[in-house]
């Protein structure tokens, strides 16, 4: 199992893609017209050091790129992906943008062109809304004597389960897949696959792995290797596959013949066993008992 730090890197390699990280932009920012291109993109230190109470410090965005006209910088765009609604993040995100902007402040840079830095919080949750603070007025407590003069600071949040259905089908990236997996789960509480063809199959099936903690998406990228043309279709009944193998296996170790775990199946089929009760007598999870009756001619419902 990936610790907190493997699985944060594992969140940012699809998106460090610059044919995913423009479909992002040019979808989020501009309604889905190609205004950034990928030949437009180049790599920004995602790194800033910083000095507080006399040591050095380093912070770190999460991907962030240069857009270019020629040689001219336009604009640094920098994407943070979020899992759980967070309190602070914007003072974090007010960090990495206030650092590009005194690196540009520096002496050394006086005579390259200033651009502006727009940051992007992706929210990936999709069992509620962002709950929490999204701009510095709404984090900080301001007496109202002062509050004239203080500068507010607005995230630009985009919560991807819970964009309009016209708006996620206009990512043409393996982003899609991604959005198009959150906005079901928000919606239908399931997941049915499409058949369009992953890109970037290796980091798609580890940022799957990342989103919804099922590691089967991570242990069928060996699986795929050397095929051409891979759909979440097949991905799925390839995960599908290893939950009734590891239910079977586990049913075996516990001493339950497959022959008695049929019996099971067919007693809840007919209303006689509910789910939990069957599982108990098979001496296994229920959702193990629920993987194996996926694969039978007959299921049942959840």
């Amino acid at each position: 199992m990936k610790g907190n730090k493997e699985k944060d890197i594992t969140q940012k390699t699809l998106e460090r893609y610059n044919d995913v990280f423009a479909d992002i932009i040019n979808v989020l920012l501009f309604d889905g017209r190609r205004v950034v291109t990928e030949d437009s993109l180049t790599e920004a230190m995602p790194g800033s050091v910083l000095k507080m109470d006399g040591r050095i410090r380093t912070q770190y965005r999460d991907i962030a790129k240069y857009w270019h006209n020629s040689k001219i910088k336009l604009s640094m765009f920098g994407l943070e992906n979020q899992t759980k609604p967070e309190k602070r993040m914007p003072l974090r995100v007010f960090g990495y943008d206030g650092a590009e902007y005194v690196r540009q402040a520096r002496k050394e840079n006086s005579k390259e062109a200033i651009y502006p830095v727009i940051t992007l919080v992706l929210y990936f949750g999709y069992n509620g809304r962002w709950s929490q603070p999204k701009s510095l007025f709404e984090l900080l407590e301001i007496d109202k004597e002062i509050k004239p003069y203080v500068n507010d600071f607005k995230m630009n949040l985009f919560e991807i389960a819970y964009l309009d259905r016209e708006k996620i089908d206009m990512f043409k990236s393996d982003f899609w897949i991604l959005a198009d997996y959150l906005y079901q789960m928000r919606v239908n509480r399931e997941y049915a696959a499409g058949d369009r063809l992953i890109e970037h199959v290796d980091e798609l099936l580890l940022l799957m792995t990342a989103m919804t903690s099922d590691y089967r998406f991570e242990e069928t990228i060996n699986e795929l290797k050397g095929k051409e043309q891979v759909t979440m279709c097949e991905v799925l009944d390839r995960v599908e596959a290893r939950g009734i193998e590891k239910g079977i296996e586990k049913g075996r170790q516990e001493g339950i013949k497959e022959g008695t775990i049929n019996v099971l199946i067919s007693l809840v089929n007919d209303g006689i066993l509910s789910v939990s009760d069957a599982a108990k007598r098979a001496n296994m999870s229920e959702e193990s008992f629920r993987d194996i009756c996926k694969h039978k001619p007959k299921q049942i419902n959840p």
